[in-house]
């Protein structure tokens, strides 16, 4: 089974915002693959069903992002699952606004307290993870505050068209492997730590 986890956190005043990221690719995955996103358990809004004969789950956890391994924990050890199984999808600040980029394992959180989460939970970084890139906060503000914001309008084109590449990105890393899936997302010099 593969388990797909978008990151974000519940409620409306969270639904347009930039840390909210995971769960749109999440719901645009459910739409393509005629997935209903209807039920509470694990701690997330979940779904499940079948996609090109495999089992999938969609999750987004309603923990908020900075326990977001506490939903995660629970769906791994109900169905007893190696994390090669799971792709957590999530926003970064350290790619321009609508690059997707996909890795697995190495590295930390960057920053970002639902990744950190993660980890924490699993023990491990060896885990997939699909990135949407939401920039840099402009000037000295804070990237906390930043990550809560909506999109502008001029962000908001870019921002629907990377949701559906990173859910384009998942398609082809289920059928067709993980070092396809980065060959074909994974552009150099596209960070904007640059």
């Amino acid at each position: 089974m593969h388990v797909i986890i978008g990151l974000g956190n519940p409620g409306a005043e969270y639904q347009r915002t930039r840390h909210n990221i995971g769960f749109h690719v999440v719901d645009v995955l459910a739409h393509r693959w005629d997935i209903r996103l209807s039920r509470r358990s694990f701690l997330s809004l979940i779904g499940d069903g079948m996609w090109q004969g495999d089992k999938v789950l969609l999750a987004q956890p309603q923990t908020y992002m900075n326990r977001s391994g506490e939903a995660a924990v629970k769906i791994r050890e109900f169905y007893h699952l190696p994390l090669s199984d799971f792709v957590i999808v999530h926003d970064d600040l350290d790619l321009l606004t609508g690059r997707v980029r996909i890795k697995r394992g190495g590295g930390g959180a960057g920053g970002n307290r639902g990744i950190a989460s993660l980890i924490e939970a699993f023990g491990s970084k060896d885990f997939v993870r699909v990135k949407v890139g939401i920039g840099r906060p402009p000037g000295r503000q804070d990237p906390a505050d930043f990550v809560l914001q909506p999109f502008t309008r001029q962000e908001e084109a870019s921002i629907l068209a990377a949701v559906d590449r990173a859910a384009d990105a998942i398609e082809m890393l289920l059928t067709q492997g993980l070092e396809q899936a980065m060959a074909v997302f994974n552009v150099t010099g596209e960070t904007s730590a640059q």
